[in-house]
């Protein structure tokens, strides 16, 4: 006897749909108003600075096999609307209470320190200097 599942909308759709799948995230991008605070806060953190840099319009960090990219805009050329800028990446690391330290120790401002989250990881977040805020993260492992 096996478990019955109950069809669904997805179920048809998946089933007529190509088979194409999204395999993971390229890169994200966050907007700045300060190329040069920006790059110096991601450094700062650990990330490699591919292209770009304090004095470009945008900058491209690596990410494991990914990337983190920041793009300048001046506030005075937008366009204002009742939409906040504001931004998440989250960041899987080897070592969360490390990447804490390092933060710690270039006088950045975690929001909190690291902690066990009940979805199974460990992590903490910090917001850069254009208030797009950075989770750094890594799983729990399962005791057995």
């Amino acid at each position: 006897m096996g478990i019955k599942s109950r069809a669904t909308s997805f179920d048809a759709m998946e089933a007529s749909e190509p088979s194409a799948v999204i395999e993971s995230i390229s890169a994200v991008t966050f907007v700045t108003q300060n190329m040069s605070a920006a790059t110096s806060f991601y450094t700062a953190l650990g990330f490699d600075l591919a292209r770009g840099g304090g004095e470009s319009n945008f900058s491209t960090f690596r990410a494991g096999l990914q990337y983190l990219n920041l793009s300048v805009e001046i506030e005075s050329e937008r366009e204002l609307s009742n939409q906040a800028l504001w931004g998440r990446a989250i960041f899987y690391v080897s070592d969360v209470d490390e990447i804490y330290r390092r933060a710690k120790r270039a006088h950045l401002k975690p929001s909190f320190a690291p902690k066990d989250a009940s979805w199974g990881e460990r992590y903490f977040h910090i917001s850069d200097p254009d208030g797009n805020e950075l989770s750094f993260a890594r799983r729990i492992p399962e005791k057995s």
